[in-house]
């Protein structure tokens, strides 16, 4: 189990910090990915497995394995076998088992037919998983198909990206980023969106905060302006000289080159030779 705090700096209230996880078999918890941001004085459920848990005020992210639980108490309830509300669902048996353990979350469109084949509101379906309010709004109103939805907090669009389409989230952040988000952040959910929305998120990015292992990371979604841009900042003093040694497998002996140039006109530090 690996686990990596950056504390920021005090006096702006609640402390608060970033874990990163990644665990097989810790306590019950099998398959905890990517983010916890907590209260310091906040600890999080280890009997239970989340696909993004993010505390903040005292609220938990959606959590699929109780929504799987609730799911399966509903079948079972029915008297209903897997395959059965597969065939109901037009799904395979197969994708309901992961439904139901937490390992996967149901296309939103579907929310609605699993509501109604159990008699259920959407929205008794969906708290299930104990999403924030925010999370909970926008998860109904795209599963009733209304368009216009938009998320205007960042914390509510990492949640919810595991859960949702690319599609659905390039339309949910529309203006989310106009204002910069942190590079962190598009590392996080890049995973979840196309090629195109990650290529938007780095152009509005803070790379104050990145270190050499988010910027690996990052590398693959990187096109070659957007290499640039970073380089730019790299040599204009404006990000870590070191962060180079990311860029080296991308361009080779080029980047060697520019390197060396650099220190000679005093740029770097004789230092980054050693990035070799």
């Amino acid at each position: 189990m690996h686990i990596k705090l950056a504390f920021p700096s005090r006096g702006r209230g609640t402390t608060q910090w970033w874990m990163r996880l990644s665990a097989t078999a810790v306590a019950g918890l099998t398959n905890c990915r990517f983010l916890i941001k907590a209260k310091a004085t906040k600890h999080c459920s280890t009997n239970a497995v989340f696909f993004v848990i993010l505390c903040a005020g005292g609220e938990i992210m959606f959590n699929t394995t109780k929504f799987g639980g609730y799911l399966s108490r509903l079948r079972k309830n029915a008297d209903m076998t897997q395959s059965e509300l597969a065939d109901r669902l037009n799904l395979t048996r197969q994708a309901i088992s992961r439904y139901e353990t937490g390992d996967s979350f149901p296309d939103v469109s579907v929310l609605v037919l699993i509501a109604d084949i159990f008699g259920i509101t959407l929205d008794e379906l969906i708290n299930s998983g104990e999403p924030t309010r925010g999370e909970q709004q926008v998860l109904c109103n795209i599963a009733i198909g209304k368009n216009n939805v938009r998320v205007d907090n960042l914390s509510v669009y990492v949640g919810l990206a595991p859960l949702l389409k690319p599609s659905v989230l390039e339309k949910l952040s529309e203006g989310l980023f106009d204002q910069g988000i942190d590079i962190s952040s598009v590392v996080t959910l890049a995973e979840y969106l196309s090629d195109e929305s990650v290529v938007a998120m780095i152009e509005k990015a803070d790379y104050r905060s990145v270190d050499a292992e988010l910027m690996e990371k990052l590398m693959p979604f990187l096109d070659h302006p957007s290499r640039e841009k970073v380089l730019e900042k790299i040599f204009d003093g404006e990000m870590d000289w070191r962060l180079l040694g990311s860029f080296i497998p991308v361009y080779g002996y080029g980047i060697i080159s520019i390197i060396e140039a650099a220190v000679i006109d005093g740029a770097l530090p004789d230092e980054a030779l050693n990035l070799r």
